[in-house]
């Protein structure tokens, strides 16, 4: 095993684990969540965090499946599988898992909508609802069978119960009878040794007939089985004997079925336990607020805002770490109670939780690495069950430690070379994150030792941290600041908590000169930081204003092109609704010219009439048509001239828009003048305004009565054949070209011309004309049962 139980729990991975095992629904699932060690593969850990994302997202969509009712029947399984016979309890057990099983299998296929990673578990889940239903029917509870478990049960049960009833029955009259009386302590039926009797005087005994089966306490009554139900209680006891056969081979028979199905039971119980853990972790998840990290095994970490899980939530402060992409080696320093223990705490655990398949409590794109081992030595004299440890024990530990530590590992050592004499203490410490930084470990570090600063300075690929001090409030933030050395403030502490000023200046002088030098380069660091941050800050507010201001702007620019669909849409409408007008009074015109053609002695004359205002009627419509866009037409009327100056209050079209508006602003020297529009507010230029004047209404003409009559005509209901019977050939064509134009008009495809059969005029007529007609399709005569060559079918394009 690559992980010491020792650094697991210096860093407190199992009460991580404790929390997991408390969203489980049965034991083997506790226990196997407790059990839970870090994966050392990239692949496998991987693997663990996709099925936690998985069953993550199916929480948020759909909720988790129910896992309570799950047992582990393995061992009744094996026995009935060997030919035992097993309790009603264990049958009932069998069947709570396999009802666990069944609904787990009915929630995954209501909610298959989506293809995830755990479906191989969910595909492994054997359902077997007659076993389940066969023991639920038979077994009522952990001490009773029903009597549907068989016919033949219920018929035993069934001449008990007559039984039972006949003896009360006789037993009721003997203890009612007015002679019998006197002889009886009580007048009740009871049962003794399972057989029914009546309580007698003792000096009354040979009064009734039968058999004694008991004697009270006190001597004083006689429990006797009077000798007319002998026979009776004879018979309750035959049956009763056959009622236990009778259960002992369904019992029998329901353990085989179970023995039967024991491998598939097994093998579902334990996918089921897998995904109650699974399920578990992605609940851990939600109740951490955590994402999934990205995973390496480069020995990279970059946790952002990351939360201890073992912290609570309204006191723990996020931090920031990062570790092997920049820098090998993190030393923290700064004041006790700081957060430095934490910090690095937080960092190994947040790569154990990883690899054991656990969403973590930080930002979205954090990364953590695998790593083969991490190894600890945390002496935390804030950790609630450890006190700090000599400086022996920290040896000892840190000597193996300097064993097995390699490439592969991540190292984690809190007040390194503390508990000894400060110069040897920090010469040690120095060595020995040397040691390591040559192993190639990945080391985090935390420090009181100003000569460890100086070596994070100086050596490549090892980086300063400090946990920031508030000297004004004598409070730590608890904020990781990496890059930045930290310092004790101990002078400032003192001066502010009331020590003499002259004591705190001779301390200060009997620093040494170097170190003097060191904290006047870190309170210009610290300085410049300050001011950095700052004016990041208002660097990304002003960003983030910006960002807003642009959102707006689009939306408002998508609002304005929308406005200018809608309106565009409408006035292609109108005009739409123009042109259908138009086309109803040429109609109407039409009927009227084949009215007036019946009406005139001279057809010919009349049928050339029709034509002139049939083709006038065609160019009417192309005009109109052409016509149909007004709002393009007026966008694309670039000679457009105001006629006059604009004034504030003006009525104005926004051309491009097609949106009337009101003046509310004369032109500036871009030309661009300020107008409303319902409820927005913008600034147009003046060559994109039409000015709208003001002018007085008309009182409508009225309607035609031909184009209101055609009008109902037009919309009554089609139809799919024209009778040309009886007619000339010049008003067969007439109708036959109206009725055209109708059904073209009203989305008909196919119709039947009748002509009859008669001499064939009428029909070379009607097809002669078809023919040339470029509205046509196709045509043909009649088939038998459509009128053969009375009818000509046609078909429109």
């Amino acid at each position: 095993m690559n992980f010491r139980q020792r650094d697991l729990n210096a860093l407190e991975l199992p009460k991580v684990l404790e929390m997991l095992a408390g969203h489980t629904a049965c034991p083997d699932a506790r226990e196997m969540a407790l059990s839970l060690k870090p994966e050392t593969s990239l692949k496998m850990a991987e693997s663990l965090l996709n099925q936690t994302r998985d069953a993550h997202m199916l929480l948020a969509r759909f909720g988790g499946p129910a896992f309570g009712g799950l047992k582990n029947v393995n061992n009744a399984l094996s026995r009935a599988d060997a030919g035992s016979v097993l309790n009603m309890k264990e049958l009932l057990d069998i069947a709570s898992v396999l009802h666990v099983i069944r609904s787990i299998v009915t929630w995954r296929s209501t909610n298959s909508g989506v293809e995830t990673v755990l479906d191989v578990y969910f595909n492994a889940l054997s359902p077997n609802k007659f076993l389940e239903d066969a023991i639920t029917n038979a077994i009522i509870s952990e001490e009773e069978i029903s009597d549907n478990a068989s016919p033949l049960l219920q018929t035993i049960r069934r001449k008990i119960r007559n039984q039972e009833s006949n003896i009360r029955e006789k037993l009721d009259k003997l203890i009612r009878s007015s002679g019998n009386q006197k002889f009886l302590q009580e007048n009740i039926i009871t049962m003794r040794n399972g057989r029914f009797v009546v309580p007698v005087k003792n000096e009354h005994r040979g009064e009734i007939a039968g058999l004694v089966h008991d004697t009270s306490s006190s001597g004083a009554t006689v429990f006797i089985e009077p000798a007319a139900v002998v026979e009776a209680n004879n018979e309750i006891k035959v049956l009763q004997a056959q009622e236990r056969d009778e259960i002992e081979r369904i019992l029998a028979e329901l353990s085989a079925q179970c023995g039967e199905f024991a491998n598939t039971i097994k093998n579902s119980y334990e996918c089921a336990v897998e995904l109650n853990v699974i399920f578990a972790k992605a609940q851990l998840a939600y109740k951490m607020n955590a994402s999934v990290p990205i995973l390496n095994d480069e020995g990279i970490i970059e946790l952002n805002n990351a939360r201890h899980p073992l912290i609570s939530k309204d006191k723990v402060v996020p931090v920031n770490i990062r570790l092997g992409e920049d820098f090998d080696t993190l030393v923290i320093t700064g004041p006790n109670t700081g957060g430095k223990t934490v910090s690095i705490k937080t960092l190994g655990l947040m790569s154990l939780m990883a690899m054991c398949g656990l969403m973590l409590p930080v930002s979205d794109r954090s990364r953590v690495s695998v790593f083969e081992r991490v190894l600890a030595d945390i002496g935390d004299e804030q950790s609630i069950e450890q006190s700090l440890s000599t400086f022996s024990a920290h040896m000892t530990n840190i000597i193996e430690i300097l064993k097995i530590a390699d490439g592969k590992s991540l190292v984690l050592i809190d007040e390194l070379g503390a508990g000894t004499d400060p110069i040897e203490g920090a010469a040690l410490a120095t060595s020995i994150l040397e040691k390591l930084h040559l192993l190639g470990a990945k080391i985090g570090a935390t420090t009181h030792y100003a000569e460890l600063k100086s070596y994070a300075v100086d050596t490549p690929r090892v980086e300063n941290g400090s946990c920031e001090f508030d000297v004004s409030t004598l409070r730590p933030t608890y904020k990781l600041l990496i890059g930045v050395p930290g310092k004790s403030n101990a002078f400032a502490i003192s001066e502010r908590l009331g020590m003499g000023s002259d004591v705190v200046e001779r301390a200060k002088e009997l620093v040494d000169t170097e170190s003097t030098r060191f904290e006047d380069v870190y309170d210009k660091l610290e300085s410049t930081r300050k001011s950095m941050e700052e004016e990041k800050e208002k660097a990304s507010k002003i960003l983030a204003d910006a960002e807003r201001m642009k959102a707006e702007a689009a939306k408002q620019k998508e609002e304005m092109a929308s406005l200018r669909e809608k309106e565009m849409e409408k006035a292609r409408g109108e005009a739409a609704r123009i042109v259908d007008g138009a086309r109803r009074e040429s109609y109407a015109l039409l009927a009227e010219i084949d009215k007036l053609k019946k009406e005139q002695k001279k057809t010919k004359d009349a049928a050339d009439l029709a034509r002139r205002a049939r083709s006038a009627m065609k160019r009417g419509m192309e005009a109109l048509d052409s016509a149909a866009d007004p709002v393009m037409n007026l966008a694309e009327d670039e000679d457009y001239v105001l006629p006059r100056e604009l004034k504030i209050g003006d009525s104005v079209v926004i051309a491009s828009l097609a949106k009337q508006a009101e003046v509310t602003s004369l032109p500036d020297k871009k030309g661009e003048v300020g107008v409303v529009a319902g409820a927005i507010k913008t600034r147009v230029h003046i060559s994109d305004l039409r000015l709208v004047e003001k002018q007085v209404s008309k009182k409508p003409a009225p309607k035609r009565n031909n184009s209101s009559n055609f009008e109902a005509r037009s919309t009554a209901k089609a139809e799919t054949k024209v009778d040309l019977r009886g007619m000339t050939a010049d008003e067969a064509i007439m109708t036959l070209d109206r009725y055209i134009d109708t059904a073209y008009r009203l989305g008909i495809s196919e119709f039947t011309v009748v002509h009859g059969k008669g001499t064939g005029v009428l029909r070379s007529a009607v097809q002669q004309y078809l023919k040339g007609n470029s509205f046509i399709k196709s045509y043909r005569l009649g088939i038998y049962g459509e009128g053969e060559n009375g009818v000509t079918i046609v078909q429109l394009k």
